[in-house]
């Protein structure tokens, strides 16, 4: 029996928060239960998310998105469904797919909340958060709009998210014998939800234009700032010439960037060390130009030009008070400012198009520029160890080669013979 009216709470807080909220969490979904669902199977079912969840606390990230496609699932089996995870089939998942691509106007917010609040030193609910979340493009944003939750899109990317996850959920279900069979993975038209894509998937990146203008600014800024801007400076350089994830330069209690890790072997080359996706460490190998850009950034701390061995200073110290930087929002931050300023530079220079399409950058994009430039004059063998990319086939995605003497072919097609 669904109750179409329910109005979902969050069931997972954050993964330091997770093991003292379950004694909370668990008196507070049972009083929102329908009938149908018996009471020992959602404190099970939530222990086994629990445990499952918690497995992957040494990624900030990789939690994040395990918790929220989890949450969606419980949220709509035992609020809307009346079903225990054990007790989902095929069927069962087919429903929450397409319920998912159209969920209820009030299981949808309109900006990312978060889930618990603090309130008289409890942790507390957050009465404003929901499982999914409209989003407009940043351009949209800075045009002065809003969003809606009318105009809610699951897009395919997040479908795949879906499958991917949710089939990892049930393996771990399956092998604690907790469920019986992978209902998700039993999903024989997978394609009546996810759409196939023949050829190449293109790479969002910056142009050679775009690039310029951005490291120009960047330059500027470290010049009349350079206080501050210095550490903008080195980090946009990082991103781009290191390929590195925004995860990979703030600090986490798995990983804390230092200046030690440059480091030069027994030939004198320098290298970076960190620890990217899957708790991987991997060794990148530092150009002249970055080393140079190291340099830079660290006569403007008022370090020596290199670090020493151990060097256990942080590399991306906090502008005020002590100690590396934690959050990935506030680097998001600082990088959109660079690209905002940029774009305002393009348009005022007659660049239009090129500040249109900026709107639309991340800081992912200076990864994917960085490995796109180089893949053109490296052995991709090379880009692919230093990219952390778990086959070659994902650097050969960078590859374009193909593609621009594919549309030079194409150019001088007449529609009239």
């Amino acid at each position: 029996m669904a109750n179409e009216q329910h109005i979902p709470i969050p069931l997972f807080d954050a993964i330091e928060h997770l093991d003292s909220s379950f004694d909370k969490q668990t008196h507070d979904i049972k009083s929102r239960l329908i009938h149908g669902i018996h009471v020992n199977d959602v404190i099970s079912d939530y222990k086994y998310a629990c445990e499952f969840l918690y497995a992957y606390r040494g990624s900030a990230e990789t939690y994040k998105s395990y918790r929220r496609e989890v949450e969606r699932l419980l949220q709509w089996a035992w609020f809307l469904h009346g079903k225990s995870l054990k007790d989902l089939r095929r069927t069962d998942m087919e429903l929450f797919l397409e319920f998912c691509q159209s969920p209820p106007k009030h299981w949808i917010g309109i900006k990312h909340v978060p889930r618990f609040i603090e309130k008289n030193g409890l942790r507390e609910p957050n009465l404003i958060w929901r499982p999914f979340v409209a989003t407009i493009s940043k351009k949209a944003h800075r045009d002065g709009n809003t969003p809606d939750a009318k105009s809610y899109l699951l897009s395919q990317s997040a479908l795949q998210s879906i499958f991917a996850i949710l089939s990892s959920f049930y393996n771990f279900l399956e092998q604690e014998e907790y469920a019986h069979g992978n209902p998700i993975a039993q999903i024989r038209q997978k394609s009546k939800f996810l759409r196939k894509f023949h050829g190449k998937r293109s790479i969002r990146r910056l142009s050679e234009l775009q690039w310029s203008y951005i490291i120009e600014t960047v330059e500027k800024m470290a010049e009349e700032n350079p206080l501050l801007h210095e550490r903008t400076l080195f980090m946009m350089n990082a991103l781009l010439a290191m390929y590195l994830r925004i995860s990979e330069l703030t600090a986490s209690k798995r990983w804390i960037p230092q200046m030690g890790h440059f480091y030069r072997d027994m030939d004198g080359n320098w290298w970076f060390k960190t620890l990217g996706k899957g708790n991987k460490e991997r060794d990148i190998s530092v150009s002249n130009a970055m080393l140079d850009a190291l340099k830079r950034y660290r006569l403007s701390l008022g370090l020596t030009s290199l670090p020493s061995p151990g060097e256990a200073a942080p590399l991306i110290p906090k502008s005020v008070g002590k100690g590396p930087i934690k959050s990935a929002r506030h680097i998001r931050k600082l990088v959109q400012h660079c690209f905002d300023m940029s774009i305002d530079r393009l348009k005022n220079d007659g660049f239009h198009e090129d500040a249109d399409t900026l709107f639309a950058a991340t800081v992912h994009w200076l990864r994917h520029t960085g490995i796109s430039e180089d893949v053109k004059i490296r052995p991709r063998e090379h880009v692919r160890d230093d990219a952390g990319h778990s086959s070659s086939a994902i650097t050969d995605q960078y590859i374009d080669i193909e593609l621009r003497e594919r549309h030079a072919s194409a150019r001088k097609k007449l529609i009239k013979f």
